[in-house]
């Protein structure tokens, strides 16, 4: 498997190995590594998560730390670089928290989507697949599993490949051409 350039989304579900096989398409590019990440340490157990991903790649991958990734953060890197977006499930969250309503957050990331897909070079973007799991309990919970569902849509609408990761095996995806025959 090869990313594309332009932007190639990994969707799955939580620790499917989405962000592993990002890391090895990263170490096998022959250039340069641009790791945006969007995770806060808003608690211990996040504090180590985020620790765990930083052990998994690179030192000399450059960084940059971007919560509420937006399009100006990916038109900064300098081409060429492959880009690695971990993750849009916590980019929505953040945008969430960030008093964005869904409209906004529609927007935010059609416009990310968008500059992605017009890069030169690969763009992977993780996210999760939140909408095949039990039904969240509390009104925000239901409430972030349709805006993320949406956002992902949004994304693979701008992705030239989108892929379901389960169990580190790699699924390609594709739109469904809807055309009814006239007999």
């Amino acid at each position: 498997m090869q990313p594309v350039h332009g932007c190639n989304l990994f969707i799955g579900g939580a620790r499917s190995g989405k962000s592993d096989l990002a890391v090895q398409l990263g170490v096998a590019w022959p250039g340069d590594v641009v790791m945006i990440a969007t995770a806060s340490a808003g608690d211990e157990d996040m504090a180590r998560r985020i620790e765990r991903h930083q052990l998994d790649r690179p030192d000399d991958w450059a960084l940059i730390e971007a919560p509420l990734c937006s399009a100006n953060d990916v038109t900064a890197i300098v081409e060429p670089a492959l880009v690695i977006v971990d993750c849009i499930t916590m980019l929505v969250a953040n945008l969430m928290f960030s008093q964005r309503d869904e409209s906004e957050i529609d927007a935010h990331l059609t416009v990310l989507g968008d500059t992605l897909a017009q890069r030169s070079e690969p763009s992977i973007v993780i996210s999760n697949e939140v909408g095949l799991g039990v039904h969240p309990e509390t009104e925000l919970g239901r409430q972030y599993r349709d805006v993320l569902g949406r956002a992902n849509r949004r994304l693979a609408e701008h992705a030239d490949q989108t892929y379901f990761v389960a169990a580190g095996q790699v699924l390609p995806l594709q739109p469904i051409e809807i055309a009814w025959n006239e007999n």
